[in-house]
């Protein structure tokens, strides 16, 4: 397995956006995190920006599993990019 870092944004009405679809995300993060696929994820103070950390055996994968989010579908994630981490510490 490799690491994977994601960085993204939100839309501009966020945190009204995504309450209808909080539960759903949230209960997803963490079936991903008890798999062993997410470490951490979470927005940056002001939810303009997402940023996590990925388990998996391949970026592809990581792609799978955000663009699955219910976040990007709905909108409320509107750019992802993922990136290949390697762990100094």
């Amino acid at each position: 397995m490799a690491r994977f870092v994601l960085w993204g944004t939100y839309c501009s009405d966020a945190l009204e956006k995504r309450t209808p679809f909080r539960d759903e995300h949230l209960s997803r993060l963490q079936s991903l995190k008890d798999e062993g696929f997410l470490i951490t994820l979470g927005p940056t103070e002001g939810s303009t920006h997402v940023f996590g950390i990925f388990d998996a055996a391949d970026l592809s994968t990581v792609r799978r599993l955000v663009e699955a989010d219910i976040y990007w579908t709905e909108g409320i994630w509107t750019q992802c990019e993922v990136y290949p981490w390697i762990q100094a510490f």
